[in-house]
């Protein structure tokens, strides 16, 4: 296991939760190619582009904590093809690398339910079928993304499987929120909407020192231009304005940003041009 980022008393590590690829239009929306490959060079002779489901364990000096989840290990072989999957759902692993059991995971906080992010809260047991991965963990969710999730529109019906969450619906272990809440001493779920209507950002803090994880509103270190927004995302102009307002905030507090889907950097700052000051790779 690589080392952690330091952020005060907190420490961040980044898990392998499942390399894949998709179209790079849509990962980059109207930005013309011409545009986006100078700092995404990266994309096969499909036009698809590398990306990670990279959850963030942060070790608090109380909490074991967990950003998102991960691709999980159900996919069949037909959903492997299509998104191209290339890296296995190692989470379990890397976490063992630090000597932590799943039991030991104290919250989840999922950014919100698509199946890249919330695919790893339901897990595949060899020789038991499925469970809840982090069984003792409180699993936070904004109240709105979960309405979405029960009842989704024709659009997410496609990304919120209900073989990532009907465990989670009967079990003790979700935790609703809406808008701004402190989860725990250091760790704030902050309602944004943009990508989906429920999406939420984190923000960590420990002995005067910030990251600030944006989930799909920033997936990668190329997305920083607040114009620059996926074609997955529901209400772009939403997007757009948030931001816009929370990078300002974030470079005012010489935040980090850390980033879910980045293959290159895990988290970063950047100058008020946008221009990256440093980085972290692990």
């Amino acid at each position: 296991m690589k080392r952690g980022l330091k952020l005060g008393k907190f420490e961040l590590f980044w898990l392998s939760g499942g390399r894949f690829a998709i179209d790079g239009g849509a990962m980059f929306g109207v930005v013309p190619k011409v545009l986006w490959s100078k700092k995404y060079p990266c994309c096969d002779e499909e036009n698809r582009v590398p990306l990670i489901a990279s959850p963030i364990l942060v070790k608090t000096p109380n909490t074991l904590a967990l950003i998102d989840t991960g691709l999980g290990n159900k996919l069949d072989e037909k959903q492997k093809r299509i998104f191209r999957q290339q890296g296995g759902w190692d989470i379990l692993k890397d976490l063992g690398s630090l000597d932590i059991k799943r039991e030991d995971i104290d919250l989840v906080i999922l950014t919100h339910y698509d199946f890249d992010h919330a695919g790893g809260v339901v897990m595949m047991v060899e020789g038991a079928g499925l469970a809840l991965t982090f069984p003792n963990a409180r699993h936070i969710l904004q109240e709105t993304e979960w309405q979405d999730v029960l009842n989704p529109n024709r659009r997410s019906v496609n990304t919120y499987w209900p073989i990532n969450y009907e465990l989670l619906k009967k079990s003790g272990n979700l935790e609703l929120v809406s808008g701004e809440v402190e989860v725990v001493d250091g760790i704030k779920a902050i309602h944004t909407g943009g990508h989906t209507r429920g999406h939420q950002v984190v923000k960590m803090e420990s002995a005067g020192q910030t990251a600030l994880h944006m989930g799909d509103l920033l997936p990668t270190h190329a997305h920083f231009n607040p114009l620059w927004v996926t074609a997955y995302d529901n209400f772009p102009l939403d997007a757009i304005e948030i931001k816009k307002e929370l990078e300002s905030r974030g470079i005012k507090e010489g935040s980090w940003f850390t980033f879910y889907h980045d293959p290159f950097i895990q988290a970063c700052r950047f100058d008020e041009e946008g221009d990256i000051v440093e980085e972290w790779k692990g």
